[in-house]
């Protein structure tokens, strides 16, 4: 893999730029599609789920349900060097264990739409933080870029809020995820250069599980319904597996900043889910969001490089 710009470091909380510094070209395009799609569904499984699991089941049986689908692969297993685990057991923690649970925890009090509009600052949080992880700012048309794309993400999710009461305490929870989502991205940059995404994602994975296990096993149901159990596969296999392989290659070649961006299509794909399986409508707002997300992945894929490079 790539090693020249992930140089070691004793500290955990590190990043690295991406090892493809030019455009996006078709395979980071393929990856964002991927990541979208998959990423997109996600919701609407997690709120399924809910019909039939309790939050911490849900966290727990996705982790467990990723770390088997991952280990399937024989390139997973390969080694990861001690010196490296410290970076793997943040991952773990960081990007999948701790806001992953907060997330079904929070769906209890908001709309599925309003989590997938908060989830959307997600690139934000990750272009500050590898501002100052990198000391070095993102050029401007990244910026522009990224409040263009995040704007369109308002629109297109601007149809949902709270469901109870508890909504407002159901937004904070999601905000502290999705810090948490915006680090994880830029921790799993330089560890994806080294080894790759699948040998890095399978010991996350299995750190949280080991977080979750305990918790889940208490919350065991007794039955569940055919729906809610595919859901909940389709989260584990796809969502906390598949997925995350592809967004960690993403980001591992484009870097936290540019990679993190596939997160704006994520409320558009649950639109076009909506409008085409629930027969829901797309009012205008949504659509002009739509263009503004697209206009706004496109500044943020332009090439790192300073033009005159």
């Amino acid at each position: 893999m790539n090693t020249n710009n992930t140089s070691r470091s004793a500290s955990v909380i590190r990043t690295a730029r991406g090892s493809n510094l030019q455009s996006f070209g078709p395979v980071e395009w393929a990856l964002l599609a991927a990541v979208a799609a998959v990423w997109g569904s996600s919701f609407l499984f997690i709120a399924e789920s809910l019909e039939s699991f309790e939050p911490a089941f849900i966290t727990s049986a996705r982790f467990v349900l990723g770390f088997l689908t991952l280990a399937a692969f024989p390139a997973a297993r390969r080694g990861v060097a001690r010196a490296d685990w410290p970076g793997v057991i943040a991952v773990g923690v960081v990007w999948m264990a701790f806001p992953m649970y907060l997330f079904p925890v929070a769906q209890q009090w908001i709309s599925s739409s309003l989590a997938g509009m908060i989830n959307g600052a997600v690139p934000l949080f990750a272009a500050a933080i590898a501002a100052v992880l990198l000391r070095t700012r993102p050029r401007r048309i990244q910026v522009i870029g990224l409040l263009v794309g995040f704007a369109g993400v308002v629109l297109v999710s601007a149809r949902g809020g709270a469901t109870t009461e508890n909504g407002y305490v159901g937004v904070a929870l999601l905000l502290v995820a999705v810090i948490c989502y915006g680090l994880g991205v830029n921790l799993a940059v330089p560890l994806q250069q080294r080894y790759g995404a699948l040998p890095v994602l399978l010991r996350a994975l299995g750190v949280a599980v080991l977080l979750t296990l305990p918790f889940g096993l208490t919350a065991v149901p007794d039955g569940a319904s055919a729906s809610s159990s595919a859901a909940l596969l389709a989260l584990g296999t796809l969502g906390t597996g598949l997925a995350f392989v592809a967004m960690t290659t993403l980001v591992g070649r484009a870097g936290a900043t540019r990679g993190a961006v596939a997160t704006y299509f994520i409320p558009l794909v649950a639109l076009v889910l909506g409008v085409t399986f629930r027969n829901e409508d797309a009012p205008i707002l949504s659509l002009l969001g739509v263009i503004l997300i697209l206009v706004g992945a496109w500044f943020t894929s332009r090439s790192e490089r300073p033009s005159t490079a």
